[in-house]
């Protein structure tokens, strides 16, 4: 009986240990030499304001919680803020297109009570020798939002969705990022 406790404990410790859980940040496919993270302002395509702020603002601050690299971002002048030198890889990222359509209708009024935001981008992040340490061509993220009878109210529920999507969407990044590199 002992003997069978004993092997079903280290099945199960077995078990456990191989789920794949570990720290985000120290996965194996993570070069052991990128240690400082460069993070332009992405740069965008679509005609919403200040959208590639927000979702650059997102991904640095998903990339200090979950990560261990030193994070750098840009200032207004072109230079990094924190750089006593070069970065070990940049992270840029181009926001292609982001679309908003009506999901649900309220039947009643005939009015849309939702919508749906989605965002299509490029993102890569490229060592300091130029080598290309991850890229994805056509990363999305959707969002679903409810809309509001009051104009104003739906004027500021659209920048709490930009914020919402930009959040979710440097979420899955960053998980996507850490889980793929080349």
């Amino acid at each position: 009986m002992a003997n069978l406790a004993r092997c079903a404990g280290l099945t199960l410790a077995m078990i456990v240990s191989g789920c794949g859980y570990h720290q985000l940040g120290a996965a194996t496919h993570v070069p052991a030499n990128v240690h400082t993270l460069a993070v332009p302002i992405f740069q965008s395509r679509v005609q919403a304001y200040h959208t590639e702020t927000a979702f650059t603002e997102a991904v640095v601050r998903e990339l200090n919680e979950r990560t261990k690299f030193r994070v750098l971002t840009a200032s207004g002048d072109g230079t990094f803020n924190g750089s006593t030198g070069s970065a070990d890889a940049t992270l840029k990222g181009t926001i292609l297109t982001e679309t908003i359509a009506p999901l649900t209708f309220d039947p009643t009024s005939g009015q849309t009570s939702s919508y749906l935001v989605t965002v299509h981008a490029v993102v890569e992040m490229i060592a300091h020798d130029g080598t290309v340490l991850y890229r994805n061509p056509g990363f999305e993220w959707r969002e679903q939002y409810q809309s509001t009878q009051d104009l104003s109210g739906f004027v500021q529920e659209d920048s709490a969705a930009t914020r919402r999507v930009a959040r979710d969407f440097a979420q899955g990044l960053v998980s996507d990022m850490l889980e793929n590199f080349k």
